[in-house]
């Protein structure tokens, strides 16, 4: 067996893999010092493209373009920038099987890896609907990886004016519908929950973009609608879903279908080996784990929230896998790096429309506007905002959320309830 020992062996493709080897190639590397070990064909990549502007921007965007780390102002970083920078760059090698305690890696190609300073980048998968009648139809797509979306971007322009299936109505869900809309496809949204984006929005917000969405031709089956099986023909291609609501079945024809229902970690090599939480890698505050010299960032890390006094959280977003990479390393050559302190942050950008959130959906909500263009939502818990939303934000406005976010400030809901206008609601929550 092929053998390779590194002092920093960063595992995983993606934004934090790419950050964190960013950030180790700041400190100054030898000659293979490190190395990225990815089961992916290119090298890390800004993940978020998949969903945006890869499927529906003209001209659609395309690696190296998206390399990152352009998505956090850094260098392009393409394969040429990481043997510049002391660091192996190992492609299409997937590992299957992990010795923790005694520092190694297997890769299914045969090649052990050691290491003195592991950092696990490994993200999260989609979760498939295997389990269903006809999940192994062809025109069945998930989105994670640059190679699914190069797929799936070929199927909706070959698909263009027909119906498309989305099952799922979170990211993926309205992401991928947004794009299906541009293109020219007719897409159907199916989910069960009451509204659009279920873990963050409430009723009155979900149904704003509701609005908008089925203004752009969107159909929605929601409220209760599962899709129940995959519909296929006989040459095994997919035909359409048989969906549920209230024990009433029904047929929604397409022969294309994209499923959005979730993720999880890529976190099984390491059962049993190193202590775990809430479906990821339980990490302290410099995101070491519970095995020495074993660390875990971005997705699948579940880490201490300081400004929550230290509630443990996963967050599953790409400035958290930024951030995270950029704190590990700094932990990595600095014992007095402090505790990680992060502000959860979302944002997302579908047809015209751009949101951004701050903080904690915890606590009673409120909305300000119409979203015409603005429209402004705040989550008051114990008499002070935990967390602030504002749609179509300008610069000021965002500065504004993340202070807002960051003091919690104390504020008069029935005052603050009673205003219409966006940017007026955000200054005086602000102002507390």
């Amino acid at each position: 067996m092929a053998s390779k020992v590194y002092k920093y062996l960063i595992l995983g493709g993606g934004n934090a893999a790419g950050y964190a080897a960013r950030a180790l190639a700041a400190r100054g590397l030898a000659k293979s010092e490190a190395a990225i070990v990815s089961k992916e064909a290119v090298a890390p990549y800004e993940r978020p493209a998949l969903s945006k502007a890869f499927l529906f921007a003209d001209p659609p965007a395309r690696l190296p373009g998206f390399h990152t780390c352009v998505g956090g102002g850094g260098d392009r970083q393409g394969p040429e920038w990481y043997a510049e920078n002391g660091i192996d760059l190992i492609l299409n090698e997937e590992i299957v099987a992990a010795d923790l305690a005694a520092k190694k890696l297997s890769s299914k190609l045969g090649t052990e890896f050691g290491f003195d300073k592991l950092i696990i980048a490994t993200g999260c998968s989609p979760i498939v609907l295997n389990k269903l009648q006809g999940s192994d139809l062809k025109g069945i797509h998930y989105l994670r990886e640059n190679a699914d979306a190069l797929e799936l971007y070929e199927a909706l322009h070959a698909h263009k004016g027909e119906e498309v299936l989305i099952v799922g109505g979170g990211y993926i869900g309205m992401e991928v519908g947004a794009a299906a809309s541009i293109i020219g496809c007719k897409p159907k949204l199916v989910f069960p929950e009451e509204h659009v984006m279920p873990r963050l929005f409430f009723s009155e917000m979900g149904e704003k973009y509701e609005e908008f969405y089925k203004e752009k031709g969107v159909q929605l089956f929601n409220h209760g609608y599962l899709c129940e099986a995959f519909l296929g023909d006989e040459s095994g291609n997919l035909t359409g879903i048989k969906v549920c609501k209230d024990e009433k079945k029904e047929t929604l024809t397409g022969k294309l279908c994209v499923i959005g229902v979730g993720a999880r970690p890529n976190v099984q090599l390491f059962s049993g080996q190193v202590e775990m939480e809430m479906g990821g890698i339980k990490v302290d505050g410099k995101f070491e784990s519970s095995v020495k010299d074993v660390y875990a960032i971005g997705d699948i890390a579940t880490f201490p929230l300081k400004m929550y006094d230290g509630k443990l959280t996963r967050m599953e977003h790409v400035a958290h896998a930024r951030q995270s990479a950029a704190h590990v390393v700094d932990a990595l050559f600095n014992s007095a790096t402090p505790e990680y302190d992060y502000l959860p942050y979302f944002y997302s950008r579908v047809f015209s429309l751009s949101w951004q959130f701050f903080g904690e959906n915890t606590g009673e909500p409120i909305l300000v506007g119409d979203m015409k263009p603005k429209m402004s939502a705040f989550w008051i818990k114990d008499g002070q905002v935990s967390g602030v939303f504002t749609e179509a934000p300008s610069a000021e406005d965002t500065e504004i959320m993340r202070t807002i976010a960051l003091k919690r400030p104390s504020v008069d809901a029935a005052k603050l309830s009673a205003l219409t206008d966006p940017e007026e609601a955000l200054k005086f929550a602000a102002a507390g």
